[in-house]
């Protein structure tokens, strides 16, 4: 996510605004900037980079000013430059504006604005702000903002500076945090805590809907209707390098919490609003293209890799196009069947990763069309692909991928959706069915995250064992292949998973008593068969614990935990599935005082073979 930072008081503000964004450098980004009004002309400067760039670019200049803005921006629409970073402003230069998150309906208005004369210079969403707070703007600040914010859709935190209006700082929030610092004759303003820490520990956490209007003498805060609302003062007790971490003890647990919010920022703008299918404006294939595939291909490594066994089960069933997942390390050296008639779908986090990036040239040498799945803009794999899927997941800052692997697999919904629809292989009737739980999965994934004792009570069990089986079939299966690798990546607990089919093809002989068995059972058209399994490692004293969704409460009956996830489509509840396994392999980890966020032997980018 990115970075804001708003300053009010008698101090300079620039070198506020530039302590602010280095706190907030731990979040990831690739370009930085600021806007601050000198003698009543707004002043910006951003560069594309890290913050250095932008301390480079300002060496040399005197600022008296005392408000203004900071950002640094993890790109979503547009490549990382020095044009695309914020803040963006309106054709006047007078109003300057930060934001995060993603406009849904941008698109529509930055057509419509330009029809009413207005001249746009990014490739950004957020561009469309300043220019509508310009179309609106008759002296009232407030007010202006307030009829932007009700034409936009999507997710936001915007804080908005105007050169005629340099006492105040108009800022408003929806689905994306926002901070008030409160200080003693200045205010700040923030997308997260640390940014605040040299200067308050006294603040106001602004809610949905609400707007905020900050001077250097006080704080005014309206919900959406316009109400005014009495905010509590909310203190800060954490230390620095823990309020980074939002109060969580580490990276990884803060980002396993950041997935309600992932997962919707990934769908949003992806579906339509009556709920009849998706939008995938980014794959630019012909329909009849589309109709010719043949054979898709789904390569990439680690994590990634068991995101595309989940695709390809999809895919098949929705779009009834074959599939084959290869690890892209063996990929290229295989002489895959591949002619201008194949689809390849590579899948990488950081879109940097040097197998998949080499298997997508080599997909691209043997003719074919090539979608990448990637959370990093303008990434070595997202300039190379033919159309491009942003996951719009954030920065993960853990070495184990949590919250990338979520969104990856919602992509991979959207990509069988949208194959599916053209090729007329998915009714109408399933696609708002799967299209209508698309939309509560961010809800359902906060609901599980709120109920995990039962997973900390078998981690302490599995903290002290050297084995650990993971069993499961269909969609199970692939991902108890993603719950075994996070476990033994951060735990270092030796950790398989089987298709619990296979258990009597010779695996049985591996339990005996004591010995954790993670059995997920969230298909209920395999239900009756994996409860059988279960009974057979049960038979052998194995210690289980069930994965399964509300209302099959039979495996109550064969297991020894049960954790229970709130009832979807069974083509979805991958995503739902994964966060038990998750929470289980971090507490396990930390029941051995393993370091957590940074696995021995492992990075966060394999950049080399």
């Amino acid at each position: 996510m990115c970075g804001i930072v708003g300053y009010l008081g008698p101090r300079r503000a620039v070198p506020v605004l530039l302590d602010g964004l280095a706190k907030l450098e731990y979040r990831g980004y690739d370009s930085a900037g600021i806007a601050v009004v000198e003698d009543g002309v707004l002043q910006v400067h951003k560069r594309a980079g890290r913050l250095a760039a932008l301390e480079e670019n300002l060496q040399g200049r005197s600022f008296g000013a005392c408000t203004g803005i900071g950002h640094t921006r993890w790109a979503t629409h547009g490549r990382p430059s020095d044009g695309n970073a914020h803040p963006h402003t309106d054709c006047t230069g007078r109003f300057a504006v930060v934001h995060n998150g993603i406009i849904e309906n941008y698109l529509g208005l930055r057509e419509w604005l330009i029809e009413q004369g207005h001249t746009f210079r990014s490739e950004t969403d957020t561009e469309v702000l300043p220019h509508l707070i310009e179309h609106f703007y008759r002296g009232d600040l407030v007010q202006a903002v307030r009829r932007a914010v009700e034409r936009i859709n999507g997710s936001y935190a915007m804080v908005v500076l105007a050169a005629a209006e340099p006492d105040r700082l108009v800022a408003v929030r929806q689905d994306s945090p926002l901070v008030v610092g409160l200080g003693e004759g200045e205010n700040f303003l923030a997308s997260d805590i640390p940014a605040l820490l040299n200067y308050t520990r006294r603040t106001h956490i602004l809610a949905d809907g609400e707007m905020a209007v900050v001077t250097a003498g006080g704080v005014q805060v309206w919900d959406s209707r316009g109400e005014p609302v009495e905010k509590p003062v909310f203190q800060v007790k954490w230390a620095a390098a823990q309020a980074e971490k939002n109060g969580f003890d580490h990276f990884m647990l803060k980002e396993i919490h950041e997935q309600p919010r992932a997962l919707k920022d990934t769908l949003s703008g992806r579906l339509a609003a009556d709920g009849s299918g998706v939008q995938l404006p980014e794959i630019t294939l012909a329909p009849e293209k589309i109709k010719s595939i043949r054979k898709i291909f789904i390569t990439a490594c680690g994590t990634a890799y068991h995101a595309g066994l989940v695709g390809k089960q999809v895919i098949e069933k929705l779009a009834r196009i074959p599939v084959e997942v290869d690890i892209a390390s063996e990929f290229r050296y295989r002489q895959p069947l591949i002619d201008q008639d194949t689809l390849v779908l590579v899948i990488s986090q950081s879109g940097e990763t040097a197998d998949t990036l080499a298997a997508l040239r080599e997909a691209k040498r043997l003719g074919a069309e090539v979608v990448a799945v990637t959370n990093v803009v303008d990434s070595s794999i997202a300039r190379e692909a033919d159309h491009v899927l942003y996951t719009w997941a954030g920065p993960e800052i853990a070495v184990a991928s949590t919250k990338a692997y979520t969104t990856q697999l919602v992509a991979m919904y959207l990509i069988a959706l949208h194959l599916g629809a053209l090729r007329g292989t998915v009714s109408p009737a399933e696609t708002r069915q799967i299209v209508t739980e698309l939309k509560k999965l961010g809800d359902k994934a906060h609901v599980i995250l709120n109920n995990c004792k039962a997973i900390k009570d078998f981690a302490a069990d599995c903290s002290r064992c050297e084995d650990v089986f993971f069993i499961g079939r269909g969609l199970d299966h692939a991902v108890a292949l993603e719950g075994s690798l996070k476990l033994k990546e951060i735990s270092y607990v030796h950790a398989e998973a089987y298709a619990a089919g296979e258990l009597k093809h010779g695996t049985l002989a591996l339990i005996e008593e004591g010995v954790p068995v993670v059995a997920l059972t969230t298909q209920q058209s395999l239900f009756e068969k994996t409860v059988s399994n279960i009974k057979e490692v049960k038979a052998r004293e194995a210690k289980v614990v069930a994965v399964a969704m509300d209302g099959l409460k039979e495996v109550s009956k064969v297991a020894d935990h049960v954790i229970f996830i709130p009832n979807t489509h069974p083509i979805l509840a991958p995503v739902l599935t994964v966060i038990p396994l998750q929470l289980l392999a971090y507490h396990t980890a930390v029941a051995r005082g393993c370091d957590v966020d940074r696995p021995r032997n492992l990075a966060k980018s394999v950049t080399v073979e």
